[in-house]
C-alpha cells in the first residue's frame, strides 16, 4: 500500500527513459502502435513504485478494489523508432470521486519531440461485485497532492492538450 508523509511534496510529472527494442517494431522500424501502450504502462508502474512507494498488487489484495480502463485517447505524433532512447512522462491529470485520468507523453530523449500522448480513464471499482464505487478518503487526499495543476480535463480537449505540450517541449519548460 502507500502512505503519504504529510511533510512531503510529491512530483506531479514522473518521468523516466526507455529504448525502443527492435521486437516492439514493425518492417519500417517504428514503434508498433499497439506497443506505446506497454511503454506507457510499463513506466508508470515503475514510475508510481519508485516515486509514490505504491504496489498496485499490494493494494488490491489488501483493498479488494481497483482501477479498471473504462477508455484510451491517443495520438501518435512524430513515430518512435528502433533503439532510439524516450522520455517517457506521466501524470494525474483528473479524478473524482470514482474516476481517474492518466496522461502520458512520450518525447525524444531530450524533450524536444512529441512522439505520443495518451489519456487513459479509468474507473475505481469493487472486485467482489465489480461495479464502480467511490475512492477511499486516503486516495482522494492523494490524487489532491499528485494531480498535475494547470489542466481543466473538463473543458480542454484531447487535440488542444497536444498543442499545449508540443509549445511547452518548444519552450523547454514541459518536464
Amino acid at each position: 500500500m502507500f502512505k503519504l508523509d504529510p511533510n512531503k511534496e510529491y512530483p506531479k510529472k514522473l518521468h523516466s527513459k526507455s529504448l525502443i527494442r527492435f521486437q516492439d517494431c514493425d518492417p519500417l522500424k517504428h514503434l508498433n502502435n499497439a506497443k506505446y501502450f506497454d511503454y506507457f504502462f510499463n513506466a508508470r508502474e515503475d514510475h508510481v513504485a519508485e516515486v509514490y512507494n505504491f504496489d498496485y498488487n499490494d493494494y488490491f489484495e489488501n483493498n479488494h478494489t481497483s482501477w479498471v480502463v473504462y477508455n484510451h485517447q491517443i495520438g501518435y505524433v512524430s513515430s518512435a523508432r528502433v533503439s532510439e532512447w524516450v522520455t517517457i512522462i506521466s501524470s494525474t491529470i483528473y479524478y473524482n470521486e470514482d474516476t481517474l485520468v492518466t496522461e502520458y507523453v512520450m518525447t525524444d530523449e531530450h524533450l524536444q519531440v512529441l512522439k505520443a500522448v495518451l489519456w487513459t480513464t479509468s474507473k475505481y471499482i469493487d472486485v467482489h461485485t465489480g461495479k464502480k464505487t467511490p475512492h477511499p478518503p486516503e486516495v482522494m487526499e492523494f490524487f489532491e497532492k499528485v494531480c498535475l495543476d494547470g489542466i481543466n480535463f473538463e473543458h480542454t480537449s484531447f487535440n488542444a492538450r497536444i498543442k499545449i505540450i508540443k509549445q511547452e517541449l518548444k519552450e523547454g519548460w514541459f518536464v
